[in-house]
């Protein structure tokens, strides 16, 4: 059985996380009307991608997964999105990407490549742990932005995955190299990807979204420009078919 998930392209105002929540809170509930069960915000959707001040983190449980949580309630889904979460051992945030249940339960992966050439590195702390977690018999592995890249991540999890999630704030300079990232990383793992990437301008670099939904066969789903929101239903069944129809993956060394 399917879940249906939703993507919300969105733009974002610089380190006011008020005005994104009044922001966000009608999208979502668009989202919501349209039979989301998940909902799946960007990369620091609260901030932005603010990576040059010591004060942008909040505590875990804080502002940002609070909203996360009102949401879920209120419109009974699943939601996630990233935001920066401290933990009481350093002063230096996670780049931490939560989800959030109805039932009030939260979920937290720590986003393990901070991306050094951006200086992420330098105010947020990298994480350590891989993540998977099932909701209604949907296999889902959580992964944010820079972690992209890093193929070996993916490999591992992929045998117990049924979609990747991918928050992002990815600048519009490199968006080919996020588009065809994305869509290698479904084809290779035979998995569905979900990319959600923000659009507008921030901290001196603008964004232009590309936000997109690939099956594990490699078919895209992609989003109109500006603010927009995109659905698809994730079936685990889909999974199990292309990977025994295709079995690429048992001859991975």
């Amino acid at each position: 059985m399917g879940m249906k998930f939703a993507a919300i392209q969105h733009d974002i105002v610089w380190c006011d996380r008020e005005a994104n929540f009044s922001h966000l809170s009608p999208l979502i509930a668009q989202a919501a009307e349209h039979g989301a069960q998940f909902v799946l915000l960007s990369e620091m959707f609260s901030t932005g991608f603010v990576v040059d001040r010591h004060d942008i983190g909040e505590p875990v449980g804080g502002a940002s997964s609070q909203f996360l949580s009102r949401m879920a309630a209120q419109h009974n889904i699943h939601i996630g999105g990233s935001c920066p979460e401290i933990e009481p051992d350093d002063i230096r945030p996670f780049n931490s990407f939560v989800v959030a249940s109805p039932n009030g339960t939260q979920q937290r992966y720590h986003k393990i490549h901070p991306f050094t050439y951006g200086g992420e590195d330098t105010y947020f702390r990298a994480g350590d742990q891989l993540m998977t977690i099932t909701i209604n018999n949907i296999r889902i592995s959580l992964f944010v932005c820079y972690d992209l890249r890093f193929s070996n991540e993916f490999w591992p999890l992929a045998p117990d995955t049924d979609v990747y999630l991918v928050p992002a704030n990815w600048p519009a300079s490199r968006r080919e190299h996020w588009m065809s990232l994305l869509l290698a990383r479904a084809i290779e793992n035979q998995a569905y990807v979900i990319g959600c990437n923000r659009v507008g301008s921030g901290g001196g670099l603008d964004y232009v979204g590309d936000s997109r939904i690939v099956s594990p066969i490699g078919d895209e789903l992609i989003a109109s420009s500006g603010e927009s929101i995109i659905y698809a239903d994730i079936d685990p069944e889909v999974v199990r078919s292309v990977r025994d129809s295709f079995p690429f993956m048992q001859d991975r060394r």
